[in-house]
């Protein structure tokens, strides 16, 4: 097929996307020259447009310019990255971490040197893109268990234990899942890699930030952190930047510098971006973070009560139900973009909400009582 050709295809599955320009300012948006409240972002907290993350960017950007211009291990570390890198090690209790350019990027780099041939690799079902593509890069076995389901966990684990005792076996899963906003069991989880002798690698990209005392994930919202192998996350939601970052212990970390090729082979994120990242942290662990992580909870629960997470999917099933209602959403006000396949399953289109702390709570109230005219959600997974 050419070019064309499968891009008719796309439109006549309603499976074509195109790239929209956003103006953004804050919770709003201006779309075809009419402003929305944004429920699409992943600005869980609002510190993309904090004024101290602003002024630490700028104040970043004078000190050490604009750009890395070169890879880490040439000359593009700088003191903000090794500052940022020791303070994600301490706040994941961790011996050290190591920040990419984004989260992809840091699946990237660290799962094909965690495990390669003769390897095997264990994903949740609905692991996120970026773990999926690193996970075939790096050459294991994979295997793929029914989402969130520790009993077949453990019994793939078991009959690959019993296949090769000498192989190493990761488990990758999410703390909160991008499209569902569920939480993953991760103390069970934690316990059957530990029974089975498997590492298990944490991407706490939608965590961050959202869960904890501190606001530094599910792990430290269960006290696990100084258990977990590998605790991977995002500079790029919650914190409102950009960047990834992956702690663990020292010597997997000065592996994963050594060997990873996207690390190695990429430029430096922007010290200045790291400097602002620095600020961002501090928020997130403060007495102010504490405020906002209270803020977006209250927030969510207008949406759904006992959401565990700021994604409140409203799943629809099918393709053209789902980009119907974005559209009818958008005509009141509302930016909530349709999801479809492939990054969910067939069968299970829905409006993917994001709540964030910035949200003022008429403009949430507004969206639910809206939400009740719409189409009602599916119970399809």
């Amino acid at each position: 097929m050419t070019p064309r050709e499968q891009l008719d295809d796309l439109a006549e599955r309603k499976l074509l996307r195109s790239i929209t320009t956003f103006p953004v300012t804050g919770t709003r948006v201006t779309v075809d020259g009419r402003e929305l409240w944004n429920f699409a972002s992943n600005d869980y907290l609002g510190l993309a447009h904090h004024p101290a993350v602003a002024t630490a960017f700028i104040e970043g950007i004078g000190k050490f310019g604009a750009g890395a211009t070169a890879s880490r291990l040439v000359t593009g570390s700088a003191t903000p990255h090794l500052l940022l890198e020791e303070t994600i090690a301490a706040a994941k209790k961790a011996e050290a971490a190591l920040t990419f350019t984004s989260g992809y990027n840091t699946a990237l780099s660290a799962i094909p040197v965690i495990a390669g041939k003769g390897d095997f690799v264990l994903l949740d079902r609905l692991a996120h893109a970026s773990l999926i593509d690193a996970a075939r890069m790096s050459g294991a076995s994979l295997r793929v268990f029914p989402h969130n389901d520790t009993a077949k966990l453990g019994a793939i684990l078991s009959k690959l234990r019993a296949k090769n005792p000498a192989a190493r076996i990761l488990v990758i899963t999410e703390s909160v899942f991008s499209m569902d906003g569920d939480l993953c069991p991760l103390a069970e989880i934690l316990a059957v890699c530990e029974t089975h002798g498997a590492l298990l690698l944490l991407d706490e990209a939608h965590a961050t930030g959202i869960l904890g005392a501190q606001g530094m994930g599910l792990a430290e919202k269960l006290g696990l952190q100084g258990k977990i192998p590998f605790q991977m996350g995002t500079l790029s939601k919650a914190v409102g930047l950009s960047g990834g970052y992956l702690a663990a212990s020292r010597d997997w970390i000065d592996l994963i510098a050594n060997r990873a090729r996207p690390f190695i082979y990429t430029t430096a994120p922007p010290p200045a971006l790291a400097h602002a990242a620095l600020a961002a942290l501090g928020i997130i662990r403060s007495d102010e973070g504490k405020t906002l992580r209270k803020t977006l909870f209250e927030n969510i629960a207008i949406l759904r009560e006992n959401q565990p997470s700021a994604i409140v999917p409203h799943i629809l099933g099918e393709n053209g139900t789902a980009l119907a209602a974005s559209a009818a959403l958008r005509e009141k006000g509302f930016l909530a973009p349709a999801i479809r396949f492939p990054t969910v399953p067939q069968g299970t289109a829905r409006l993917r909400i994001t709540v964030s702390a910035a949200h003022p709570q008429e403009a949430v109230e507004a969206l639910a009582d809206e939400l009740k005219n719409q189409p009602q959600p599916s119970t399809a997974r």
